[in-house]
């Protein structure tokens, strides 16, 4: 079972993110990522926005869960933003986005990768739990409900 707490350092959780865009979101989220994967902001960048392409990570209700994969990593991240503003992501249910999971795994992650997402996928699909999430603005409280094991269980 991969647990948030190895996905997310309280550092990777930012409780009021300014963007205009989703494109300016991931550029923000990746100078973020890039400080603490030790990677560049362009690869990390690069990768997200590759996966963009391929489909809108913006899952709907609010929520977007960006991820990819690059072969320097030696373990999976996790990143976590709430949106001061929501923004126009291209979602499936065409609803601006507010909260964002960024997920980065090693190419060679594997079923890991698919089981973190898996993970966020089902944390925040929990109604309530967005709730909360959005009712906060303050960093330790956030990382406390996302990283909190009551929240594993919930599916």
């Amino acid at each position: 079972m991969v647990e948030m707490l190895d996905l997310l350092a309280e550092t990777a959780v930012i409780p009021s993110l300014r963007a205009s865009g989703k494109k300016q979101a991931l550029q923000e989220l990746a100078v973020l990522a890039a400080e603490m994967t030790g990677e560049s902001e362009r690869a990390i960048f690069d990768v997200l926005l590759e996966r963009e392409r391929l489909g809108t990570t913006g899952v709907g209700n609010g929520i977007a869960i960006p991820h990819g994969k690059l072969s320097s990593l030696k373990r999976l991240y996790g990143l976590f933003a709430r949106l001061e503003t929501p923004v126009e992501f291209d979602a499936i249910d065409d609803q601006p986005v507010d909260l964002i999971f960024i997920l980065l795994a090693p190419e060679s992650a594997g079923a890991d990768h698919l089981k973190a997402l898996a993970r966020v996928s089902r944390l925040l699909r929990d109604r309530a739990m967005c709730d909360k999430l959005r009712g906060s603005d303050d960093r330790d409280a956030l990382y406390s409900l996302l990283t909190e094991p009551a929240a594993s269980h919930a599916a």
